[in-house]
């Protein structure tokens, strides 16, 4: 039997991931597809009304996404050639019945009458919301495109459903391709003990046990690049990661230029000037100009500071004896010695007090603190790869409420892509005539245990994890009617406003004190470090703000016009990031080529979201901050305006009902010194 195409008898509903195999996807996939074409008859034959058409609606497609949800999640966390081979296959037909659904011409007049009528039928303000988002998806989708422009969008969808998931192949393959043997223990020097015992191990797994090994992923090759003093194997090790799938065997310039194309057909023959005008109409920023606007605003404060920050390591560098001018390879370097100097910490005398699941449990403590909830471990459920854990998570208020299960995986394989992120296995909302309760998990990339001590996180690797909480958050305390408004299923530049505020309370001294102890001595983080690290937040953030203003801008002009076969990206890359380019160009290297993100993680025309939900972030953490941070009134309205309500109302409106007032612009500048 498939274990896709039966209802889960396990405890809560769980994935029987013990039971899936790969060759189970196409089987149900069929049957999930057979069921939705039902249902689309029904839509065409019945009575237009809301239960008929929109609740009809929400049903059509849900086994589909279901099974085609659990296959991506599989595809980038634990992948292998047979999901990768299938990927090629499903893709295509996903995407063809999704086209089904919104080029309907029958199934949009029925939406359009419900639509039309939507005033007088009593609807509540979450179904007037779904309406209106149905109907606005069918127009934006070609419903009404003459028959000859709905085939070329319907060939276009398909093609695309292969190129993002080829896009994610070719970095994770060259990715692993990768490898750095060290055979002389003085090219270790500046390493810290964590980085040289993860290394040992990594190569006594391959059978070197009198070598060390590094490899791209960052909890090996940040570190590498920020501590090692052999400058040769520094460059030699940025040259690697940042010519991931540039040219070579996994060359993802192709990919990009037929992506870039097929998206900006679409979006004329979808009315619209280019991708970017056509995506961000969905936007709290509404247009590419908004966003322009938005990106030079923090352009102009924080070019300033970014180029005396570069200066001021470069003057530190050439007082060492270092290299002038400083290349990529040796900015982090002479940076991490910058920091030591003036806050009187390197990051290796933090990772002692950040043992992961110290930080897991504090962040299970806050969580209950501002919004009443309690994570327990279970081992009573399936999971994909022996380091996924499962926790069951209730309110802690009387009625002991399931909210939800949740599922961390965070050391780094060869089977899973780069990077961390959350995703969900089950939505929150009506799924097989039920509302449920969501599945989500958080995957993320950390330093791996060794034999000699366990997981010791860097601060960075602290925020990832409060960020991808934050996320979780969203989706755990979802309280919809309609999955598809549920949880994250938010405008992009809005859904990391739960993350980025989370990762305030990594940096509160309140906060720390719940989880910083050393995994040793079981020590809390000494006062005056804790007040260092803080201190240290801000450094450099000139240089880090216009680090994600040259992703955001290179993002943005990416999908704002079309790029021929002959087109260079390397030369389209230059040019677009001379302005915020503040060391030299190294050639052979390519941001974009392994820019997974807009290319393969549906953030085309959307990296500027994470900057502009840091601008909501600090205006809305200052109320905390004024109230206090674990103040359950705050907290109360941030959950029930925010995290609980999902897409069910426009997203400022939903802020300002928060906040008592429009988000400030400024706030992001001020927190960050930068006014």
């Amino acid at each position: 039997m498939n274990p896709l195409l039966q209802h889960s008898s396990l405890k809560n509903s769980a994935v029987p991931f013990h039971l899936i195999k790969p060759e189970h996807f196409p089987q149900a996939l069929d049957h999930a597809i057979a069921l939705g074409q039902k249902t689309l008859m029904a839509i065409r034959t019945q009575p237009a009304s809301f239960d008929n058409t929109l609740r009809a609606l929400e049903a059509c497609s849900e086994e589909l996404e279901y099974i085609f949800t659990l296959f991506n999640n599989l595809l980038a966390a634990h992948s292998n050639e047979e999901l990768q081979k299938l990927s090629m296959e499903l893709g295509p037909r996903v995407a063809s019945f999704a086209n089904d659904i919104w080029l309907d011409v029958e199934v949009f007049a029925k939406v359009a009458t419900v639509h039309q009528q939507r005033a007088s039928l009593k609807l509540n303000s979450e179904q007037l919301r779904l309406v209106e988002k149905v109907y606005r998806d069918f127009q934006r989708s070609g419903a009404a495109l003459p028959p000859e422009k709905k085939t070329r969008l319907r060939a276009i969808d398909e093609r695309l459903s292969q190129l993002n998931p080829k896009f994610r192949e070719n970095v994770l393959k060259a990715t692993n391709t990768f490898e750095l043997w060290i055979d002389d223990e003085k090219d270790l020097a500046g390493l810290g003990p964590t980085q040289v015992t993860a290394a040992r191990e990594a190569a006594t797994e391959r059978g070197q046990d009198k070598r060390w090994l590094f490899t791209l992923p960052q909890p090996s090759s940040l570190p590498f690049l920020k501590f090692a003093d052999n400058r040769l194997l520094r460059e030699k090790m940025f040259r690697a990661y940042h010519s991931r799938a540039f040219g070579g065997p996994y060359d993802n310039q192709p990919v990009i230029r037929e992506t870039v194309d097929l998206l900006h057909e679409k979006s004329e023959l979808l009315g619209a000037n280019s991708y970017a005008e056509y995506a961000l109409q969905l936007r709290m920023a509404e247009s590419p100009k908004q966003v322009h606007e938005f990106l030079q605003r923090l352009l102009t404060a924080a070019k300033p500071a970014a180029v005396r920050e570069v200066a001021e390591v470069q003057e530190l560098a050439q007082s060492l004896g270092g290299p002038v001018p400083l290349q990529p390879w040796d900015f982090l370097y002479y940076s991490e010695k910058l920091k030591e100097k003036k806050y009187a910490f390197d990051e290796d005398s933090l990772r002692p007090y950040f043992k992961l699941e110290n930080v897991l449990d504090g962040v299970f403590e806050l969580a209950g603190r501002l919004y009443n909830l309690e994570f327990k471990a279970s081992n009573e459920y399936p999971v994909y790869h022996p380091d996924v854990r499962v926790f069951e998570v209730y309110k802690s208020t009387p009625d002991k409420a399931f909210i939800g299960l949740f599922y961390t995986d965070f050391f780094p394989r060869a089977s899973k892509s780069q990077g961390a992120w959350m995703t969900n296995f089950c939505e929150q909302g009506l799924f097989r005539s039920k509302l449920v309760r969501p599945h989500v998990s958080i995957v993320c990339n950390f330093t791996t245990p060794t034999t000699e001590q366990p997981s010791l996180l860097t601060f960075d690797e602290v925020s990832t994890l409060f960020h991808e909480f934050g996320h979780g958050l969203h989706s755990l305390l979802s309280q919809v009617e309609f999955r598809s408004l549920a949880g994250t299923n938010v405008y992009l530049d809005f859904v990391e406003l739960p993350s980025q505020i989370f990762e305030n309370w990594a940096e509160e001294i309140e906060a720390l004190s719940l989880f910083a102890f050393h995994y040793q001595t079981g020590e809390l983080i000494p006062l005056q470090l804790m007040e260092r690290m803080k201190a240290a937040q801000k450094f450099q953030v000139g240089y880090t703000t216009m680090r994600q203003v040259n992703f955001a801008l290179l993002d943005l002009a990416w999908f704002s016009a079309p790029a021929s076969q002959e087109f260079s990206v390397p030369d389209f890359e230059n040019r677009v990031t001379a302005e915020c380019r503040l060391l030299p160009q190294v050639p052979g290297t390519n941001i974009s080529a392994s820019f997974a993100h807009i290319f393969g993680g549906g953030y085309a025309s959307g990296y500027y979201s994470y900057k502009w939900a840091e601008a909501l972030d600090a205006d809305a953490f200052e109320l905390f901050r004024e109230r206090g941070i674990f103040n359950q009134e705050v907290a109360g309205k941030f959950e029930e305006f925010i995290l609980s309500k999902g897409a069910s109302d426009h997203p400022l409106q939903l802020y300002k009902k928060f906040r008592g007032r429009a988000p400030d612009p400024e706030a992001l500048l001020r927190r960050d010194g930068l006014l």
